[in-house]
């Protein structure tokens, strides 16, 4: 039976490509429709533990944010207009459900900004490609 299990590694690895490619062109695709530039707002405390649109916990302490379509998971490099201060997050919920808003910070990712006393901030939004 070694050729048949050739046969079902070989027929894996095609699927793993296929699912692969489409994936990084509805990425692609995503990101094409994403606003470069808007405005960034964070969690209040009393979402602390709930779960996100993705079935994690929220916490305040970790480097997350709230989008509308860009997939779970996606890296997104957040810069604040007024002060170039950036961080990295990760999305894992969906948001923010405030008109004219692009993202919803956890804390930490807000803080890091330096943006917490305006409370909402303008950033540049950038996808981290990952290697």
């Amino acid at each position: 039976m070694p050729i048949l299990k050739d046969i079902i590694i070989i027929e894996l690895a095609k699927y793993l490509i296929l699912t692969v490619a489409i994936h990084a062109a509805l990425s692609a695709e995503v990101y094409a429709q994403t606003e470069p530039v808007g405005k960034a707002s964070y969690y209040a405390d009393r979402f602390e533990g709930r779960k996100t649109a993705c079935g994690e916990l929220y916490c305040s302490d970790s480097l997350t944010a709230a989008h509308r379509t860009l997939p779970f998971g996606t890296k997104v490099k957040v810069t604040h207009i007024k002060n170039n201060n950036c961080v990295v997050v990760r999305i894992n919920d969906r948001g923010p459900h405030v008109p004219g808003r692009t993202l919803d910070l956890s804390r930490k990712a807000m803080e890091l900004l330096d943006g917490i006393a305006e409370g909402v901030i303008e950033v540049k939004i950038e996808i981290v490609l990952e290697e």
